[in-house]
């Protein structure tokens, strides 16, 4: 099933939760996506293009010493990203995106490999009842190899993470808990 911003703002209002985004092979076309859904200031607390590599660690808090040794299109990154985006700017919810759109490849990544991300609250267990938040929160990763040009692969980054945010707030998480963040491999074609 393919999720997009209105049905994400949707559950994230019902839920009264705020999302934030971090953005980087996407270059702001999350937030443009968002923005575009009529009352999207109920949840959406502002995005952050962190375009360059050294934006992801000093903006959001990504590990320098990650950066240094494996570039920024990384699994962990992409979590980092999402986490970093939600507290920096003080969300329920923070996604992430980061990867090679081309036309060249990236810190070793070949064109269309790229990593989705979202960080958000777990509702811990108290005495059976889903009750307290743990803002070190839930997490989850998603891994693409995109086909397609630079515009598609882009356009298709866009509907993933919105589509794995939506997953997430209709319980997709499958009672996973902080720290279990779970990488899924897909292949897909860019393009509509």
């Amino acid at each position: 099933m393919t999720y997009g911003a209105a049905e994400a703002l949707r559950l994230l209002a019902e839920r009264g939760e705020t999302l934030a985004v971090a953005e980087s092979l996407t270059g702001g076309l999350v937030a443009a996506e968002l923005v575009s859904v009529p009352g999207a200031s109920k949840v959406f607390r502002g995005s952050v293009t962190a375009y360059a590599t050294e934006l992801k660690h000093t903006v959001l808090g990504v590990d320098a010493a990650l950066l240094a040794a494996h570039g920024a299109v990384l699994p962990d990154v992409a979590l980092q990203m999402a986490a970093g985006v939600r507290d920096a700017l003080g969300a329920d919810w923070g996604i992430a995106t980061t990867g090679v759109a081309g036309p060249e490849p990236q810190d070793g990544q070949p064109v269309g490999t790229v990593f989705v991300a979202v960080a958000g609250p777990e509702e811990a267990r108290t005495g059976g009842f889903r009750s307290v938040r743990d803002f070190a929160g839930s997490r989850k990763v998603l891994a693409l190899r995109l086909n397609g040009g630079r515009a598609e692969i882009r356009r298709e980054s866009v509907r993933s993470v919105l589509g794995l945010l939506t997953e997430e707030l209709v319980g997709g998480h499958s009672g996973e808990h902080a720290g279990n963040a779970r990488t899924q491999d897909t292949e897909q074609n860019g393009g509509f």
